[in-house]
């Protein structure tokens, strides 16, 4: 059910819209596994989610996006519609209400994380513990969906994870599947002077520690640059698809 404070702030929901991510496939090639540090507490393993994996991460979340608590459209508290598809795993994420609502405005609760994907999540984690960041055990996943239309110039923190995550530099783990994005990031919100990294199908990013609050956000998607293989086995619309893993950390 939901309260009467949600009812009287859910016009700034949008409403929530089936939407598929499988479409018709199109070309494109695969990368080798390698491993770049950028920063302290900052680094992107290339192409470290295999094709399989990738397929899996794709059908899981057509899965999910389609039913209650699926993919929708989000918006921002001037009631601006924000220019992806977003849903949650594990608990309840919205650009306006953070995580203090259980519900979205549909009455719906963030499914669990799939075994899957917690799965994939942690052996990546663990990959990365040659940056010596503190293990986390995820309990949340934010899947963003981006259009090759896409484009963004600001940068953003992940803030609204507890006190004890944030002060702890619990990482961030992120993984991108479909179309490359371009990655922008700078430890001063300074847009101008921000650096930029591509991130291709199969990337993971890193960023805990040190570099936990940083600044950061997607710039673009290149289109038709999605591995072909890919495309093949699930028929990605274009685009990019994004699952961000958190531990939220109770104080």
């Amino acid at each position: 059910m939901i309260n009467s404070n949600e009812k009287t702030t859910a016009y700034l929901w949008s409403k929530t819209k089936r939407f598929s991510l499988i479409g018709n496939d199109k070309e494109h090639g695969n990368l080798e596994r390698s491993w770049v540090d950028l920063e302290k507490g900052m680094i992107l393993l290339k192409n470290y989610v295999s094709v399989s994996d990738q397929v899996e991460i794709v059908n899981t979340c057509q899965k999910f996006g389609m039913g209650p608590g699926g993919f929708y459209e989000p918006l921002t508290r001037n009631g601006r519609t924000m220019n992806f598809q977003m849903m949650c795993f594990g608990r309840n994420w919205d650009p306006i209400t953070r995580y203090d609502w259980k519900h979205r405005s549909d009455g719906s609760e963030a499914p669990p994380i799939p075994n899957q994907l917690m799965s994939l999540a942690v052996n990546l984690l663990l990959e990365g513990q040659d940056m010596h960041l503190p293990l986390m055990d995820p309990d949340i996943c934010i899947v963003k969906f981006y259009t090759t239309t896409f484009e963004e110039l600001s940068l953003r923190q992940d803030l609204d994870e507890s006190r004890s995550s944030l002060e702890g530099g619990l990482p961030v783990v992120s993984i991108t599947v479909g179309d490359s994005a371009k990655f922008v990031y700078s430890y001063t919100g300074d847009v101008g002077h921000a650096k930029e990294v591509l991130l291709q199908s199969g990337d993971v990013l890193i960023f805990g520690g040190e570099s936990r609050l940083i600044h950061h956000g997607i710039k673009k998607i290149i289109p038709e640059s999605a591995p072909l293989s890919l495309l093949q086995q699930t028929n990605l619309v274009p685009g990019s698809l994004n699952l961000t893993f958190k531990d939220y950390s109770l104080d």
